[in-house]
């Protein structure tokens, strides 16, 4: 599962080291998270570039953008619970994506390692090291 991050960058360098890799990988095990694309098309609206928004759009298409469905609520709920039990909370947004990814059972790519390592039942890569 992509991160922000991860297809931001893809975005911005269509033929570079992420379609690389997922090229590597392999598209049909590549997906991102409702939540990704919401701050994606969020991101681009504020910038108001066509340009830009036609080229997320065109990622968009090429990769598997799952919805937030059971029971990536109940990971979310438990999860949050036990990071505010300990002192160690993540933004919103990323513990929604950590939650759909460990309800999913995927691998979250990202660049964001530090924020996510919290999490310790989510195998998380960067592909952009």
């Amino acid at each position: 599962m992509l991160d922000t991050n991860i297809v931001s960058d893809l975005v911005r360098h269509p033929r570079g080291s992420i379609a690389k890799r997922i090229a590597e990988v392999g598209e049909a095990r590549i997906c991102t998270s409702i939540i990704v694309a919401s701050e994606l098309r969020c991101a681009a609206a504020r910038k108001t570039s066509p340009a830009l928004a036609a080229q997320l759009e065109s990622v968009l298409r090429a990769i598997e953008v799952v919805p937030f469905e059971s029971p990536a609520d109940v990971v979310y709920g438990a999860l949050r619970a036990r990071l505010q039990e300990i002192g160690q909370p993540i933004g919103a947004n990323d513990l929604f994506v950590a939650a759909h990814a460990l309800a999913l059972r995927c691998t979250l790519v990202t660049a964001s390692e530090r924020e996510f390592s919290r999490i310790k039942a989510l195998s998380v890569e960067n592909w952009l090291r």
